[in-house]
């Protein structure tokens, strides 16, 4: 039995994951929708596996893969969403997570995904396997984020999502001027020289879908 702890912002998917899991065994702790909510859970419940979503309407699950990186907090992370996007496949992997897989995917593959994350093991099934080949085998020359903290990476993807600098702040435990200096330092590491430009990048490299904001 896995103790694992739920992120998606749909109420109905959760209540499905937490039936299919609990049918196979496992135990669910605890769920949210939100990251800076699942974070403070997260460190009060000690789960051993986190299914994370990374489209949660307004955030990312990207800010919750930082947070856990920059924390070195215990937890696996096994990525459950619907973005079968190269770049985010090999985001996810960079910043830590155990495993990837798409909703579309049999149940079979995310059983097998947890069981990898509970060993300390990583789990990508053929499919999300390719799409994460075709950009890890790639130069970091090629890659501006690569230069990026993971601190950085998570204030990008909030910034790239409308948030203010108060707001981030809030979220990350942060003054906003702390967070005006991380925006600063952001645009000179990528070159940029407004939120126009921060947006622009993180929708190429596709760490938003533009829809969602």
């Amino acid at each position: 039995m896995t103790r694992l702890y739920l992120v998606d912002d749909h109420r109905i998917m959760r209540e499905g994951l937490r039936a299919l899991l609990q049918t196979a065994g496992h135990s669910v702790v605890g769920e949210s929708a939100d990251p800076t909510e699942a974070l403070a859970d997260l460190l009060r419940l000690n789960p051993e596996v986190l299914l994370l979503d990374l489209n949660l309407g307004a955030r990312s699950g990207f800010e919750l893969l930082a947070e856990l990186q920059r924390r070195r907090l215990p937890v696996r992370c096994v990525v459950l969403t619907m973005s079968a996007e190269p770049r985010q496949v090999a985001e996810a992997l960079r910043m830590g997570a155990s495993g990837y897989v798409l909703k579309g995917s049999p149940g079979s593959d995310l059983m097998k995904a947890i069981d990898a994350a509970a060993q300390g093991k990583r789990y990508l099934g053929a499919d999300v396997a390719d799409l994460a080949l075709q950009v890890l085998t790639r130069q970091d020359g090629d890659d501006p984020l690569s230069a990026l903290s993971p601190r950085e990476r998570q204030i990008i993807v909030m910034v790239a999502r409308g948030q203010s600098s108060a707001r981030i702040g809030e979220s990350l435990h942060l003054s906003p001027k702390t967070v005006a200096t991380y925006r600063s330092r952001l645009m000179s590491k990528l070159g940029v020289h407004d939120v126009a430009g921060l947006v622009r990048l993180a929708i190429r490299y596709k760490l938003i879908d533009p829809d969602s904001r």
